[in-house]
């Protein structure tokens, strides 16, 4: 099923989107600025307070609690014990000594999905040929088809049930105990096996034909015929036989440790890991973090140099052999100012935050050109003493 939709736009209405993103494209060179300014403080901060932790750190045994430690950071190992069961009331499933159930709904769904092919003509209009196709999948999210170019014949009925999480409160490990939710995440999941009875206790509450199938549950008349606002029904079980922490010692309890610079540290992990392995981890995952927000934000900053220049590429368009040339050069300097503001902002971020580091970075740096440019100077004057007299 498809619809094909052809609209044209003027040249002066293109004008005035372009002038739109004019603005649009200079809040976002601010923004994205902002943002690798405060990437490179928020790296550092995390790198200092991480290797303070790693210097207070105490490794002790879970299996007591030892009230010297009180407010100290403490490293602990051990089996993990989930202090309550986590169940689904409404439905009544329940998993004994997992730290979290998880109820997962699909619901058979109309999706609409868009392509578009645009031609511009001479004038500097455009004309753009949007085709809007129509299928069925199943979907965990909800797919509001009120917002479809079409929505006739492709309705989705409201769902009826939605996906929800059951986490324990609390757990332990030795002696210690953390809140279920810091606990849960580091668990494998597990299919629980829904049968007969399940689906009685579905079928009651959503009023529609629920059968049991491969463990799991389906609503609907035909499994293997889906309509539209049939459901599939799993749950899941999260378990963790043992777990390594790093936190604050406040009673038999852990929490984040505030460092000196204001850092809060709380490290945690599937396993058994010394204090060092889960120190290192964490700044491997800080130094990941400031590459993917480095490289966002340089893109977020190249797509708000092209939308200032876009302009020019859109009263280039009148003749459109001339505005794809401008279109080209002005991708060209999108790219040259993001290659020079971004890491101008990132050095800035640094001289700030590690003035020191950063001042012996470009001082080395100018060392090492003046080198180089004197050693390029002196291999003529060697080459030139080194000629025969004639």
């Amino acid at each position: 099923m498809s619809f094909t939709e052809t609209t044209t736009t003027s040249w002066l209405s293109r004008i005035k989107g372009a002038i739109g993103r004019i603005f649009f494209g200079i809040i976002l060179v601010i923004a994205t600025t902002v943002l690798l300014f405060w990437n490179e403080g928020r790296a550092i901060k995390t790198y200092r307070a991480l290797v303070e932790g790693a210097g207070l750190v105490v490794s002790v045994d879970s299996a007591s609690v030892d009230s010297a430690n009180e407010s100290k950071l403490v490293h602990i190992s051990g089996p993990v014990k989930p202090l309550a069961t986590p169940q689904d009331d409404t439905y009544g499933i329940v998993a004994e000594n997992a730290l979290r159930i998880v109820r997962e709904v699909e619901m058979y769904q109309w999706v609409e999905k868009s392509e578009s092919k645009t031609e511009k003509n001479v004038g500097g209009s455009e004309e753009t040929k949007t085709t809007y196709t129509y299928s069925k999948e199943w979907r965990t999210d909800t797919v509001d088809s009120s917002d479809f170019k079409q929505p006739g014949g492709h309705e989705n009925p409201s769902r009826p049930l939605d996906g929800e999480t059951f986490t324990v409160e609390k757990a332990s490990v030795g002696a210690f105990t953390l809140d279920g939710s810091d606990v849960a995440p580091l668990g494998s999941s597990k299919r629980i096996p829904l049968g007969a009875d399940q689906a009685s206790a579905f079928q009651t509450s959503l009023g529609v034909n629920v059968r049991p199938q491969n463990g799991e549950l389906y609503a609907g008349n035909n499994p293997n015929s889906p309509v539209i606002g049939d459901l599939r029904i799993r749950y899941e079980r999260v378990d963790l036989a043992e777990a390594s922490f790093v936190g604050g010692q406040h009673g038999d309890t852990l929490t984040a440790f505030t460092v000196s610079n204001g850092r809060e540290i709380f490290l945690s992990s599937a396993g058994k890991q010394t204090a060092a392995e889960m120190f290192e981890t964490a700044q491997t995952e800080n130094n990941i973090i400031t590459w993917i927000v480095r490289v966002g934000g340089l893109i977020g900053m190249f797509v708000g140099f092209a939308c200032i220049l876009s302009i020019f590429g859109v009263i280039g368009d009148v003749i459109p052999f001339i505005g794809s040339i401008v279109s080209f050069g002005t991708t060209l300097m999108a790219a040259v100012a993001t290659l020079i503001l971004g890491p101008i902002v990132i050095a800035i971020g640094w001289i700030a935050y590690r003035p020191i580091l950063a001042i012996s970075i470009i001082v080395g740096g100018i060392v090492l050109a003046f080198l180089f440019i004197r050693l390029r100077r002196k291999q003529p004057e060697t080459a030139a003493l080194g000629r025969p007299a004639t």
